[in-house]
């Protein structure tokens, strides 16, 4: 074959850049020659010359980046509005169910009956997990409910269809309480806001008014159970969470299945077993029970207050023993609650109806490639986006000096300073003293980390001021405290770790959402945080490798983790991008687990 010379300009700086693109295979060898390179392909015995002066793939490459950033409105830290507050497109997830999903041929009937719901009232990952759950069902063809305080803080305009549907009256310390029930449709959820004449459920958060909160949750369980007898409404399945609705199940079997309610079975979701639902007997009596029936060891006495004056009750407790069935929210957190805590013997008694299924997140609702809150949308293919979403941040936040262009640090590749995110309740679980920790950890490894989040504690709240005061105006940590579901969007986006450095985590959706956005998480190794994320250094377990473990709750397993973290995002780029694409594909959604679910419910359904 006779040779083929053929010359390509490039600009040789591009070429210098990007040279892993124009790499030859093994049986090319190269020579320079002055500001040309000669490719030599000792097979086809061809010669290519190639002159530097332009290279077409980086130029596509930063033709790509330049029309992404043209149009955007940099943040500033100096804004009257900040960035994660301004005006964003309505974005309705109920059109982004996915079509593909099979329908399933045995429907059922669904009602949660829960205290949270993302985004309408939404404190914790609860909120998440009864949305996401309920739109898997409606995906598969179930018909799901959602009953629910209509809180004051709810803000109407989330709700559309919004129309009273029912007036009726519902018992609470001896009297009859005048009870409104509405109807509207959130996130393509049908749900049912139960709002009481008095005081109940009134204030500016989710928790926290001024009332008795036991005993608005005592009576919104009876509230929903009257809602279904007035309404002659037989569910398959009353799927209750958590010890605010405990209660309910003792009120199901004890009264209303006497009276109308006889197809319904109960379904308890416990997502974090360290709130009990403390109870005294009198209190429980108020929503028309005989609380010193229960006060016994096999149904609902706090173990804890035995041969106490008084002893006490655990609506959580009640709910495992009176419920067909008890799931918690991860496979390792059902064996740690058989191992420890007060509760494990009631479970144990109960372990023929405990299971253990891992959450899903909902991926309509957390899609970096239509989140409408990102300032440039990417994917586990084109991860472009997630470059700009980084740079918006770090800018919007004070994080990159002002005056750095846009386009040059982003085609460049000129910020390789790592971002790590944690965005986190502050609360004891959360591992306080290990983020406090790695806030000055991260700094000292050339790293920059932002802290979102708040507290429920004055005193641990009064800490992270101190820290945000100290911190926030330097060149490496932001603390935020507060909440936005907003920027926790574009946080996920913009980071390059996640950090959720849990004493315990019955599941944890951070370390899933964070991937989901291309963020390598960083974790302990407890509960769902070990059945979802596994060390980059487990030889044996290689094609599941996706994050840094430690075990300890100690600083220096800490920083083990970052130091190994750190090593792998600077010294092997190319294996880190691999791994973002890795794990922005690994499936955690809610059809996978909506599965086992239904599962779980047509085992103890009634079929009439």
């Amino acid at each position: 074959m006779g040779t083929m010379s053929s010359v390509v300009e490039m600009k040789i700086d591009a070429f210098l850049s990007f040279n892993h693109l124009l790499k030859p295979k093994p049986s090319f060898t190269t020579t320079k020659l002055s500001s040309r390179f000669t490719f030599h392909d000792h097979n086809k015995k061809q010669t290519c010359k190639f002159k530097i002066r332009s290279q077409v793939g980086a130029e596509k490459q930063t033709a790509s980046v330049d029309s992404r950033v043209k149009d955007i409105v940099w943040p500033s830290p100096d804004d009257e509005i900040v960035f994660w507050n301004k005006e964003f497109p309505h974005w309705d997830v109920s059109q982004q169910a996915p079509a593909e999903i099979e329908k399933d041929s045995d429907l059922m009937h669904i009602i949660h009956v829960t205290a949270e719901m993302a985004p309408i009232a939404k404190v914790g990952g609860l909120g998440d997990v009864v949305t996401g759950l309920a739109r898997a069902c409606l995906s598969r063809a179930h018909k799901v409910d959602i009953m629910l305080p209509f809180y004051e803080c709810i803000q109407r305009e989330q709700i559309s269809e919004l129309e009273l549907i029912t007036t009726y009256e519902s018992y609470y310390d001896g009297n009859w309480v005048p009870t409104n029930a509405y109807r509207g449709v959130v996130s393509g959820i049908p749900v049912i806001f139960i709002q009481p004449s008095n005081y109940f459920f009134k204030g500016q958060y989710v928790y926290g008014g001024s009332y008795n909160e036991l005993e608005a949750y005592l009576y919104f369980s009876r509230a929903c159970l009257e809602w279904m007898q007035v309404t002659g409404t037989q569910p398959d399945i009353i799927h209750i969470h958590e010890w605010q609705t405990g209660s309910l199940p003792l009120l199901y079997w004890d009264m209303y299945h006497y009276l109308s309610l006889k197809k319904p079975r109960i379904v308890l979701t416990i997502h974090n077993m360290e709130h009990y639902g403390e109870c005294r007997k009198e209190e429980l009596s108020k929503c028309g029970l005989d609380g010193s029936i229960y006060a016994t060891l096999d149904k609902a006495v706090d173990d804890r207050t035995i041969g106490h004056n008084p002893e006490r009750l655990s609506l959580l407790k009640g709910g495992i023993v009176y419920s067909n069935v008890v799931i918690t929210v991860s496979p390792t957190y059902l064996k740690e609650t058989l191992c420890s805590g007060w509760l494990a013997s009631t479970l144990i008694l109960n372990r023929d109806k405990y299971y253990g299924v891992l959450n899903g997140i909902d991926t309509a609702m957390w899609n970096p490639a239509t989140d409408v809150f990102l300032p440039s949308k990417f994917n586990a293919r084109n991860t472009e986006g997630k470059k700009i979403c980084k740079y918006y941040v770090q800018r919007g936040l004070g994080l990159i000096l002002k005056g750095t262009s846009a386009s040059k640090l982003i085609n460049e590749m000129e910020n390789k300073v790592p971002l790590i995110v944690c965005i986190s309740r502050l609360v004891a679980q959360k591992g306080l003293h290990l983020i406090t920790h790695a806030i000055k950890q991260v700094e000292e490894r050339g790293g920059q980390i932002i802290v979102l989040g708040k507290a429920s504690d004055g005193r641990v709240q009064t800490e992270f001021e101190g820290l945000a005061n100290l911190h926030n105006q330097g060149p490496s940590i932001r603390i935020l405290l507060t909440y936005s579901e907003e920027l926790s969007h574009m946080l996920y986006a913009a980071a390059d770790m996640v950090l959720v450095p849990s004493i315990y985590e019955p599941c944890g959706l951070a370390q899933m959402i964070g991937m989901r956005y291309g963020a390598i998480p960083i974790v302990r190794k407890t509960g769902g945080l070990a059945d979802t994320v596994f060390d980059m250094d487990d030889q044996l377990h290689r094609e599941t490798a996706n994050g840094f473990v430690f075990e300890g709750i100690d600083e220096g397993s800490l920083n083990w983790a970052l130091d190994r973290a750190f090593s792998f995002y600077r010294e092997k780029p190319e294996e880190w991008n691999t791994t973002i694409q890795k794990v922005m594909e690994i499936d955690n959604s809610w059809n996978n687990t909506a599965g086992k679910y239904i599962d779980i419910y047509n085992s103890v359904r009634v079929r009439c």
